[in-house]
Protein backbone atom coordinates (compact mmCIF):
# COMPACT_ATOMS: atom_id res chain seq x y z
CA UNK A 1 0.00 0.00 0.00
CA UNK A 2 1.15 3.56 -0.51
CA UNK A 3 -0.11 6.85 0.16
CA UNK A 4 2.25 8.61 -2.30
CA UNK A 5 0.80 10.33 -5.62
CA UNK A 6 2.77 11.80 -8.54
CA UNK A 7 5.72 13.59 -5.93
CA UNK A 8 2.32 14.87 -3.60
CA UNK A 9 3.39 12.93 -0.40
CA UNK A 10 0.47 13.20 1.72
CA UNK A 11 1.43 10.78 4.14
CA UNK A 12 3.79 7.89 5.30
CA UNK A 13 3.38 4.84 3.10
CA UNK A 14 2.44 1.60 4.56
CA UNK A 15 4.02 -1.46 3.60
CA UNK A 16 3.41 -5.13 3.94
CA UNK A 17 7.11 -7.02 4.52
CA UNK A 18 5.62 -10.58 5.27
CA UNK A 19 6.66 -11.78 1.50
CA UNK A 20 10.19 -10.87 2.66
CA UNK A 21 9.90 -13.67 5.47
CA UNK A 22 8.60 -16.08 2.59
CA UNK A 23 10.17 -18.56 -0.08
CA UNK A 24 8.53 -17.04 -2.68
CA UNK A 25 11.17 -14.84 -4.85
CA UNK A 26 8.81 -12.81 -7.03
CA UNK A 27 7.03 -11.37 -4.12
CA UNK A 28 10.17 -10.85 -2.11
CA UNK A 29 11.53 -9.02 -4.79
CA UNK A 30 8.09 -6.83 -5.24
CA UNK A 31 7.95 -5.99 -1.71
CA UNK A 32 11.52 -4.78 -2.01
CA UNK A 33 10.76 -2.48 -4.78
CA UNK A 34 7.76 -1.01 -3.21
CA UNK A 35 10.28 -0.89 0.13
CA UNK A 36 12.70 0.91 -2.28
CA UNK A 37 9.69 3.65 -3.67
CA UNK A 38 9.65 4.63 -0.02
CA UNK A 39 13.19 4.99 0.29
CA UNK A 40 13.66 7.24 -2.49
CA UNK A 41 10.03 9.08 -1.76
CA UNK A 42 10.53 10.03 2.05
CA UNK A 43 12.94 7.69 3.45
CA UNK A 44 10.14 6.08 5.89
CA UNK A 45 7.61 3.59 5.62
CA UNK A 46 5.08 2.13 8.32
CA UNK A 47 5.64 -1.96 8.35
CA UNK A 48 3.07 -4.81 9.04
CA UNK A 49 3.28 -7.80 8.33
CA UNK A 50 6.66 -8.03 10.19
CA UNK A 51 6.30 -11.47 12.01
CA UNK A 52 7.23 -9.68 15.36
CA UNK A 53 4.66 -11.68 18.16
CA UNK A 54 2.51 -8.60 19.82
CA UNK A 55 3.66 -9.98 23.39
CA UNK A 56 7.26 -8.98 22.55
CA UNK A 57 6.55 -5.46 22.05
CA UNK A 58 4.34 -5.19 25.05
CA UNK A 59 6.79 -6.60 27.13
CA UNK A 60 9.58 -4.26 26.20
CA UNK A 61 6.95 -1.18 26.98
CA UNK A 62 5.98 -2.40 30.13
CA UNK A 63 9.45 -2.83 31.27
CA UNK A 64 10.59 0.62 30.16
CA UNK A 65 7.35 2.27 32.13
CA UNK A 66 8.49 0.27 34.96
CA UNK A 67 11.66 1.15 34.71
CA UNK A 68 10.93 5.24 34.72
CA UNK A 69 8.40 5.18 37.18
CA UNK A 70 11.10 4.01 39.83
CA UNK A 71 12.81 7.11 41.76
CA UNK A 72 15.31 8.98 40.09
CA UNK A 73 18.22 8.09 42.24
CA UNK A 74 17.53 4.36 41.74
CA UNK A 75 17.50 5.17 37.65
CA UNK A 76 20.96 6.94 38.41
CA UNK A 77 23.03 4.01 39.63
CA UNK A 78 23.15 2.79 36.23
CA UNK A 79 24.43 6.26 34.99
CA UNK A 80 25.36 6.17 31.12
CA UNK A 81 28.96 5.15 31.33
CA UNK A 82 31.74 5.88 28.81
CA UNK A 83 30.63 2.54 26.02
CA UNK A 84 27.41 5.16 25.65
CA UNK A 85 24.88 2.11 27.93
CA UNK A 86 22.63 3.49 31.18
CA UNK A 87 20.62 5.85 31.99
CA UNK A 88 20.23 9.72 30.37
CA UNK A 89 18.20 11.83 32.30
CA UNK A 90 15.80 14.43 31.16
CA UNK A 91 17.42 17.20 29.07
CA UNK A 92 20.97 15.43 28.56
CA UNK A 93 21.18 15.82 25.20
CA UNK A 94 21.00 18.15 22.56
CA UNK A 95 21.54 17.56 18.76
CA UNK A 96 23.87 20.10 17.81
CA UNK A 97 24.91 17.94 14.97
CA UNK A 98 21.67 18.67 12.93
CA UNK A 99 22.02 19.43 9.05
CA UNK A 100 18.38 20.50 9.53
CA UNK A 101 18.20 23.06 12.27
CA UNK A 102 19.88 24.64 14.87
CA UNK A 103 18.94 23.08 18.10
CA UNK A 104 20.19 24.83 21.28
CA UNK A 105 17.72 23.60 23.80
CA UNK A 106 18.19 20.05 24.94
CA UNK A 107 15.80 17.42 24.47
CA UNK A 108 13.02 16.95 26.73
CA UNK A 109 12.82 13.23 27.12
CA UNK A 110 14.67 10.22 29.43
CA UNK A 111 15.86 7.66 28.03
CA UNK A 112 18.13 4.00 28.51
CA UNK A 113 20.12 3.00 26.17
CA UNK A 114 21.25 -0.92 25.47
CA UNK A 115 23.64 -2.11 22.94
CA UNK A 116 24.78 -5.32 21.41
CA UNK A 117 26.07 -7.48 24.27
CA UNK A 118 29.63 -8.70 24.54
CA UNK A 119 31.19 -10.95 26.70
CA UNK A 120 33.97 -9.61 29.34
CA UNK A 121 36.55 -11.20 27.61
CA UNK A 122 35.67 -10.34 23.99
CA UNK A 123 38.74 -8.46 22.79
CA UNK A 124 36.85 -5.11 21.36
CA UNK A 125 35.58 -5.15 25.44
CA UNK A 126 39.67 -6.12 26.57
CA UNK A 127 41.10 -3.65 24.67
CA UNK A 128 37.80 -0.80 25.19
CA UNK A 129 37.71 0.53 21.77
CA UNK A 130 34.92 2.77 21.41
CA UNK A 131 31.51 1.68 22.57
CA UNK A 132 32.40 -1.96 23.26
CA UNK A 133 31.54 -2.76 26.89
CA UNK A 134 29.16 -4.06 29.06
CA UNK A 135 25.68 -3.00 29.23
CA UNK A 136 23.83 -2.07 32.80
CA UNK A 137 21.00 -3.36 34.35
CA UNK A 138 18.54 -2.12 36.97
CA UNK A 139 19.23 -4.43 39.46
CA UNK A 140 15.82 -3.69 41.07
CA UNK A 141 14.18 -5.42 37.94
CA UNK A 142 15.60 -9.34 37.95
CA UNK A 143 13.44 -9.83 34.36
CA UNK A 144 14.39 -6.65 32.46
CA UNK A 145 17.45 -8.11 30.97
CA UNK A 146 16.29 -11.26 29.25
CA UNK A 147 13.48 -8.74 28.60
CA UNK A 148 15.54 -6.33 26.56
CA UNK A 149 17.45 -8.99 25.35
CA UNK A 150 14.89 -10.59 23.92
CA UNK A 151 13.33 -7.74 21.99
CA UNK A 152 16.94 -6.51 20.94
CA UNK A 153 17.09 -10.39 19.28
CA UNK A 154 13.75 -10.05 17.66
CA UNK A 155 14.47 -6.63 16.18
CA UNK A 156 17.60 -8.25 14.44
CA UNK A 157 16.30 -10.59 13.39
CA UNK A 158 13.91 -8.42 11.45
CA UNK A 159 16.95 -5.64 10.58
CA UNK A 160 18.20 -8.61 8.56
CA UNK A 161 15.30 -9.14 6.58
CA UNK A 162 14.79 -5.75 5.92
CA UNK A 163 18.27 -5.68 4.88
CA UNK A 164 17.49 -8.84 2.48
CA UNK A 165 15.15 -6.70 0.59
CA UNK A 166 17.67 -3.50 0.42
CA UNK A 167 19.79 -5.63 -0.94
CA UNK A 168 16.69 -7.49 -3.49
CA UNK A 169 15.69 -3.55 -4.31
CA UNK A 170 19.34 -2.55 -5.41
CA UNK A 171 19.72 -5.78 -7.40
CA UNK A 172 22.22 -6.74 -5.07
CA UNK A 173 24.67 -10.15 -5.09
CA UNK A 174 22.81 -12.09 -2.18
CA UNK A 175 24.48 -11.62 0.89
CA UNK A 176 26.86 -8.16 -0.43
CA UNK A 177 26.03 -6.83 2.62
CA UNK A 178 26.24 -9.61 5.42
CA UNK A 179 30.43 -9.01 5.86
CA UNK A 180 29.07 -5.66 7.13
CA UNK A 181 27.05 -6.51 9.85
CA UNK A 182 29.01 -9.78 10.76
CA UNK A 183 29.53 -7.89 14.55
CA UNK A 184 26.95 -5.08 13.89
CA UNK A 185 26.59 -1.70 16.45
CA UNK A 186 23.36 -2.54 17.84
CA UNK A 187 20.80 0.27 19.88
CA UNK A 188 17.73 0.10 21.63
CA UNK A 189 16.73 3.32 23.27
CA UNK A 190 13.54 3.29 25.62
CA UNK A 191 12.49 6.64 25.90
CA UNK A 192 9.91 8.25 27.85
CA UNK A 193 9.06 11.82 27.25
CA UNK A 194 6.92 13.62 29.69
CA UNK A 195 4.10 16.04 28.68
CA UNK A 196 5.14 18.42 26.88
CA UNK A 197 4.52 21.38 28.54
CA UNK A 198 1.68 24.26 27.58
CA UNK A 199 4.14 27.26 28.00
CA UNK A 200 7.62 25.70 26.27
CA UNK A 201 8.70 28.00 24.09
CA UNK A 202 8.37 26.81 20.35
CA UNK A 203 12.11 25.83 19.74
CA UNK A 204 11.60 23.15 22.81
CA UNK A 205 11.13 19.71 21.20
CA UNK A 206 10.48 16.16 22.92
CA UNK A 207 13.22 15.31 20.08
CA UNK A 208 14.24 17.89 18.06
CA UNK A 209 14.52 17.93 14.10
CA UNK A 210 17.26 15.51 13.04
CA UNK A 211 18.34 12.20 11.00
CA UNK A 212 19.08 9.18 12.62
CA UNK A 213 23.22 8.36 12.21
CA UNK A 214 23.09 5.11 10.67
CA UNK A 215 21.60 2.26 8.60
CA UNK A 216 18.39 1.47 9.42
CA UNK A 217 15.78 2.72 12.05
CA UNK A 218 12.74 0.49 13.59
CA UNK A 219 10.61 1.74 16.23
CA UNK A 220 7.71 1.03 18.28
CA UNK A 221 5.65 3.57 19.35
CA UNK A 222 3.03 3.81 22.05
CA UNK A 223 -0.37 5.23 21.15
CA UNK A 224 0.33 8.85 22.14
CA UNK A 225 1.48 9.99 18.50
CA UNK A 226 3.86 12.99 18.09
CA UNK A 227 6.28 11.94 15.70
CA UNK A 228 6.62 13.45 12.37
CA UNK A 229 8.31 13.44 9.54
CA UNK A 230 9.50 16.09 7.14
CA UNK A 231 8.11 15.99 3.63
CA UNK A 232 10.11 16.73 0.56
CA UNK A 233 8.12 19.91 0.05
CA UNK A 234 9.27 20.99 3.63
CA UNK A 235 5.56 20.13 5.48
CA UNK A 236 5.73 18.10 8.60
CA UNK A 237 3.44 14.61 8.32
CA UNK A 238 2.61 12.65 11.25
CA UNK A 239 3.52 9.48 11.80
CA UNK A 240 0.31 7.71 12.94
CA UNK A 241 0.77 4.84 15.43
CA UNK A 242 -0.83 2.61 13.94
CA UNK A 243 -1.57 -0.87 15.85
CA UNK A 244 0.77 -3.62 15.14
CA UNK A 245 3.07 -1.56 12.93
CA UNK A 246 6.86 -0.69 13.05
CA UNK A 247 8.06 2.88 11.91
CA UNK A 248 10.16 2.17 9.75
CA UNK A 249 13.20 4.94 8.52
CA UNK A 250 16.76 5.49 6.90
CA UNK A 251 19.65 6.42 8.51
CA UNK A 252 22.31 8.91 7.14
CA UNK A 253 24.50 5.95 5.52
CA UNK A 254 21.92 5.22 3.33
CA UNK A 255 22.64 8.20 1.11
CA UNK A 256 25.90 7.60 0.71
CA UNK A 257 25.67 3.66 0.05
CA UNK A 258 23.06 4.68 -2.23
CA UNK A 259 24.64 7.27 -3.99
CA UNK A 260 21.54 10.10 -2.98
CA UNK A 261 19.47 7.38 -4.02
CA UNK A 262 17.79 6.84 -0.94
CA UNK A 263 16.59 9.43 1.84
CA UNK A 264 17.87 10.30 5.42
CA UNK A 265 14.65 12.36 6.40
CA UNK A 266 14.20 14.53 9.27
CA UNK A 267 11.88 13.33 11.63
CA UNK A 268 11.03 15.18 15.19
CA UNK A 269 8.77 14.98 18.65
CA UNK A 270 6.31 17.06 20.24
CA UNK A 271 4.57 15.17 23.19
CA UNK A 272 1.18 17.40 22.92
CA UNK A 273 -1.30 15.19 21.63
CA UNK A 274 -2.98 13.81 24.42
CA UNK A 275 -1.56 15.02 27.64
CA UNK A 276 -0.21 12.06 28.18
CA UNK A 277 3.22 10.50 29.27
CA UNK A 278 4.83 8.78 25.88
CA UNK A 279 7.02 6.09 25.29
CA UNK A 280 8.81 4.61 22.03
CA UNK A 281 11.45 2.19 21.21
CA UNK A 282 13.85 2.64 19.04
CA UNK A 283 16.03 -0.01 17.45
CA UNK A 284 19.26 0.90 15.41
CA UNK A 285 20.63 -1.54 13.02
CA UNK A 286 24.16 -0.18 12.02
CA UNK A 287 27.03 -1.89 10.42
CA UNK A 288 30.29 -2.84 12.52
CA UNK A 289 32.41 -0.17 13.49
CA UNK A 290 35.39 -0.42 10.98
CA UNK A 291 32.84 -0.70 8.13
CA UNK A 292 33.98 1.80 5.09
CA UNK A 293 30.85 3.27 3.62
CA UNK A 294 30.74 3.85 0.23
CA UNK A 295 29.14 3.75 -2.83
CA UNK A 296 27.78 0.57 -3.24
CA UNK A 297 27.97 -0.65 -6.99
CA UNK A 298 25.02 -0.03 -9.35
CA UNK A 299 24.08 2.69 -7.78
CA UNK A 300 26.87 4.66 -9.63
CA UNK A 301 27.97 4.89 -13.99
CA UNK A 302 28.32 7.44 -16.26
CA UNK A 303 27.10 10.81 -15.67
CA UNK A 304 26.52 9.67 -11.99
CA UNK A 305 29.48 10.06 -10.24
CA UNK A 306 30.15 8.90 -6.71
CA UNK A 307 28.91 12.45 -4.73
CA UNK A 308 30.48 11.22 -1.43
CA UNK A 309 33.68 10.42 0.26
CA UNK A 310 34.34 7.14 1.70
CA UNK A 311 34.16 6.83 5.33
CA UNK A 312 34.55 4.78 8.52
CA UNK A 313 31.80 4.50 10.31
CA UNK A 314 32.75 4.31 13.73
CA UNK A 315 34.90 7.55 13.53
CA UNK A 316 31.19 9.38 11.47
CA UNK A 317 29.68 7.78 15.09
CA UNK A 318 31.48 8.87 17.46
CA UNK A 319 31.93 12.20 16.27
CA UNK A 320 27.95 12.84 16.25
CA UNK A 321 28.25 11.23 20.25
CA UNK A 322 30.49 12.80 21.56
CA UNK A 323 28.71 16.27 20.36
CA UNK A 324 25.39 15.73 20.91
CA UNK A 325 25.38 14.07 24.23
CA UNK A 326 26.08 16.15 28.13
CA UNK A 327 28.02 13.42 29.45
CA UNK A 328 30.46 13.19 26.42
CA UNK A 329 30.96 16.72 26.50
CA UNK A 330 31.81 16.69 30.93
CA UNK A 331 34.98 14.02 29.65
CA UNK A 332 38.19 15.50 30.70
Amino acid sequence: MSATTSGDISAIPIVDVSPLLSSDDEAARATAAELCRAYEQLGFALIIGHGIPPEVVERTFAASRAFHAAPLAQKQTIVINEFHRGYMGLASSTVVTSLVAHNTRPNLSESVLVMHELAPDDPNVLARKPLQGPNQWPSWMPGFRATILDYMDAMEALARRLLRGLTLGLDLPEGLLAPMFARPTLFVRLLHYPPHPADAPSDQFGSAPHTDYGCLTILAQDGSGGLQVRAPDGRWLDAPPVPGSFVLNLGDLMPLWSNGRFKSTPHRVINNRTGRDRYSLPFFFDPGMETIIECLPGCTGPGNPPRYEAMRYGDYLMERIDKNYDYRKRRG
